[in-house]
């Protein structure tokens, strides 16, 4: 039998086929054809048709992910008392047996490094760095109680992204795109960019896992030439590119028509994609046309690669029909000088977050896209000092308490949501999983989290694995 065959679509019609007995290889010639042509039409019909549940209110998402974990503690969650109690250990009973990577449980306590202010009508309370977030407070949902199963940064964005905390499982982006379908033909419906250096979970943050590739997120670079490959070469002519094209085509649906691999039919549609990318990806990334107080609202120099650019291509993809955009920025793992990572990274990442909100209510599109940002976990209430590593002042990971925000898409504006204890340590109130999160991200999509699955393995999966909730408090 042919090896590249897969045992999942071997037919009677490929058995005699394969086996060479003529009235079978005779009566397949004609059966094959139609089998064919009918299973690319239900195929294309599947990726195109919505599996939602119910009207959602969002119809895109900008996921701008902080990787390395930004310190609640000097941005979002003020705590007096660390300050009370700096240099001394935090009491026995609010430690219990927790153990850290880098700090011993009886490290002392560091107190915010930052002031607090209350910002628009909501009275949000953010820390000094975030001088830009304050104007767009009143549209934000300001989430104090988020907690995590994982770490480890690895497993922890793995975890965020897909809902499990190893590698293979699809991730958020690619679940999306396989629930809504896309809306545009010219650009990928699911977009990458990163702003840092380097990700810790790498690419499977944005795998589509054991989906069908045609799922997975495309990076683009964040610079004048987006996508690798995808500009003409040097001495290749347009009939030459045509010719080129129209051989691969052909030999790629003569592949198809033999083996029937559902993956020949995404290698079909990345290079129809990559053709068409070679118009929309420059005109995409074209900022020339957008007004000067635009620019100035992002804090973007279109001919420099950065987050605030990132941001204003986010809103330009979403006014283009892209379905999800994943931003990561990278840097924010503060295993030392917390105060200086917190400065430096709010200057590269707070006037274009607050734009990007700002820039979707002028243009109308903040009630149908969900903005998030937030980072894997959260950062101690201890101090990190190691001499022999050189670090100082800095704070470890925290899985039991962080905070993120969202906003647009369903999400109620202008609230506060959760508590954590006196000491920054433990969620006191309104306790809000990683998989709740995810569950309530599906909600404005118009998902029952628990419906939206995929047969994979002997069983169906979905996003939140057996787990998750949608914080209803929330939502509008």
């Amino acid at each position: 039998m042919n090896p590249n065959i897969s045992p999942n679509t071997v037919s009677r019609r490929h058995f005699l086929r394969d086996c060479g007995i003529g009235l079978g290889k005779i009566a397949a010639a004609g059966l094959l054809t139609d089998s064919l042509a009918g299973s690319a039409a239900r195929a294309a019909a599947a990726h195109a048709m919505p599996r939602s549940h119910f009207p959602g209110r969002a119809k895109a998402v900008i996921h701008l992910f902080m990787a390395g974990a930004p310190s609640q503690l000097e941005l979002f969650d003020p705590k007096p008392m660390l300050t009370k109690l700096e240099g001394k250990p935090l009491p026995k009973s609010v430690i219990g047996d927790q153990r850290y990577a880098f700090i011993q449980p009886d490290a002392a306590v560091m107190g915010p490094r930052f002031s607090f202010q209350r910002h628009g009508q909501s009275g949000a309370v953010l820390g000094s760095p975030l001088q830009h977030l304050g104007k767009v407070a009143d549209e934000i949902c300001l989430i104090r109680s988020v907690n995590t199963s994982q770490f480890n940064h690895a497993p922890a964005q793995i975890f965020f992204n897909t809902g499990f905390s190893q590698p293979g499982r699809p991730s958020m982006g690619s679940w999306v795109l396989y629930g809504l379908g896309s809306e545009t033909r010219d650009l990928p419906a699911f977009v990458v960019m990163s702003t840092g250096s380097g990700l810790s979970g790498g690419a499977a943050l944005w795998s589509s896992g054991f989906l069908p590739t045609t799922y997975t997120g495309v990076r683009f670079r964040n610079g004048r030439d987006p996508i690798l490959n995808v500009s003409t070469p040097a001495g290749i002519s347009d009939a030459i590119q045509t010719d080129s094209y129209q051989l691969i085509n052909a030999l790629n649906r003569e592949r198809l028509g033999a083996v029937a691999d559902p993956e020949i039919s995404t290698r079909i549609a990345s290079f129809e994609m990559a053709s068409r990318l070679q118009t929309s990806a420059p005109e995409l990334m074209d900022l020339s046309r957008e007004p000067k107080e635009t620019l100035e609202l992002y804090g973007c120099d279109p001919e420099k690669p950065s987050f605030a650019r990132a941001c204003l291509l986010a809103r330009r993809m979403v006014e283009r029909g892209v379905r999800f955009i994943n931003i990561y920025h990278e840097g924010w793992d503060a295993h030392s000088d917390v105060k200086g990572n917190v400065e430096s990274n709010c200057r590269a990442t707070d006037q274009a977050s607050a734009a990007l909100v700002a820039d979707l209510r002028r243009t109308g599109l903040l009630d149908e896209t969900l903005v998030i940002w937030g980072g894997e976990f959260g950062r101690t209430p201890m101090v990190e000092t190691n001499p022999a590593l050189g670090r100082s002042q800095g704070r470890d990971h925290h899985p039991q308490a962080f905070t993120m925000w969202m906003a647009g898409g369903g999400i109620r504006p202008g609230v506060t949501i959760g508590a954590t204890d006196d000491f920054g340590f433990h969620i006191a109130e309104s306790p809000i999983h990683v998989h709740d999160i995810q569950a309530t991200i599906m909600h404005t999509l118009g998902f029952d989290h628990e419906r939206l699955t995929y047969f994979h393995a002997g069983r169906d999966y979905r996003l939140t694995d057996v787990h998750g909730n949608v914080m209803h408090q929330l939502l509008s």
